[in-house]
């Protein structure tokens, strides 16, 4: 790949291809801590190489439809109960507007996000529900999806612990669907950890929902939070074990590496975040462990930094909207994504607008989606640029 040669064998072990175990990569990171230098400069060769020069994002419009969830997160603030100020029910003509104003502002995305299972914890959601004229909130995604693809808007719905069936159904009308695995560590679901009133984010749990995810076909997002309480070698079994679920379905359209950053009305309040360094040091592992992936990590949760995690593995900068706030992240506000572009291009990478799916992910796709998904992808199926600019 090239002729540079690195002090670490293991790191030029990854530069030449060859396979590294995960002893390797924890001893990768133990020796980053002293000197990260030659970790970030092969995780810059390997997104050179395997991405070029090219970082996307999605337009997006963020429907937060119902955000009451049976669960409970020490890190959430995005949940509400019955009463809080911050609680959304959204309405069909709510989501119809909303719809509207997102094609106004040439959108491309709509993301669908829900709490956990809401009507199986709260009447107020059965309720919601019965008055809207459905019977599940799976039901009411399935109708917001057909609004959306009607006003020539994409849906990814991110809503949980979906079964089988429940994919089946709204992998008809949405071109991806979402749901963060947070980490693999069982360790995690313990008493006093952040996971503990928390059961759909039992580790088993989540990668039964991404192995079905798989066996359906259905082009997924997935991915990791960083700095919950989580070891480093945590981390990696995280990674490795996304990385295994990929090479078994071929479905893991990209990994979402997200840092923890405290909300005031939580239990964690008081847990530091990351370091930006720790967490580029996350990132590079991750394009090492899976080189050829889209990595994306939120912008506007790094606003002052998101840009220097180009150099270190990031091909990806996930939904940015015009329009709606990041509900599960309100105190962080969406860049402009002219100045997202910007950025970007001093550091001379180019910026493409992408649709919910990867262009790569599209022969997932069945063709009612694929030909509507047509009508404004230029030749590499990206987004037009005279279209979202």
């Amino acid at each position: 790949m090239t002729n540079l040669v690195l002090k670490s064998e293991i790191l030029n072990n990854v530069l030449e291809n060859k396979s590294i175990n995960r002893q390797e990569i924890i001893d990768i990171y133990q020796k980053s801590v002293e000197s990260s230098n030659e970790l970030f400069l092969t995780a810059q060769r390997l997104r050179i190489k395997n991405k070029n020069n090219t970082v996307t994002f999605s337009k997006k419009a963020f429907f937060n439809i119902i955000n009451l969830c049976k669960d409970t997160c020490s890190y959430c603030t995005y949940k509400a109960e019955p009463g809080e100020e911050k609680i959304s029910l959204m309405s069909k003509q709510q989501i119809k507007e909303l719809l509207q104003l997102a094609k106004k502002y040439t959108c491309v995305e709509a993301l669908f996000v829900t709490g956990e299972q809401p009507e199986k914890k709260y009447p107020e959601a059965r309720n919601w529900l019965k008055e809207n004229g459905f019977k599940s909130t799976v039901e009411y995604l399935i109708h917001s999806s057909e609004e959306a693809l009607e006003l020539g808007l994409f849906p990814h719905t991110n809503a949980g612990n979906l079964n089988y069936d429940e994919m089946k159904e709204l992998k008809k009308t949405n071109v991806s669907m979402g749901i963060m695995l947070e980490n693999i560590s069982e360790r995690l679901t313990e008493r006093g950890m952040p996971h503990y009133l928390a059961a759909s984010k039992k580790p088993q749990t989540r990668l039964k929902i991404l192995e079905n995810s798989g066996k359906l076909g259905i082009p997924m997002t997935t991915g990791i939070l960083v700095g919950i309480g989580e070891t480093i070698e945590e981390i990696i079994d995280s990674i490795l074990a996304i990385k295994d679920l990929h090479k078994k379905y071929g479905n893991i359209q990209e990994v979402i590496l997200q840092n923890f950053h405290p909300k005031f009305d939580t239990k964690m309040k008081n847990h530091s975040a990351p370091s930006d360094l720790y967490f580029k040091m996350v990132v590079a592992l991750c394009r090492i462990i899976m080189p050829n992936s889209n990595i994306q990590i939120p912008p506007n949760l790094s606003p002052y930094s998101y840009q220097e995690f180009l150099s270190v593995g990031v091909n990806d900068w996930g939904g940015i909207s015009p329009i709606t706030s990041d509900y599960v992240n309100p105190e962080f506000q969406w860049p402009k994504i002219k100045t997202v572009e910007k950025n970007c291009k001093k550091l001379g990478f180019e910026i493409k607008a992408r649709f919910p799916v990867y262009p790569e992910f599209l022969p997932l796709v069945n063709s009612d989606l694929k030909q509507r998904l047509s009508l404004i992808a230029d030749e590499d199926d990206y987004v037009k640029g005279d279209y979202w600019r």
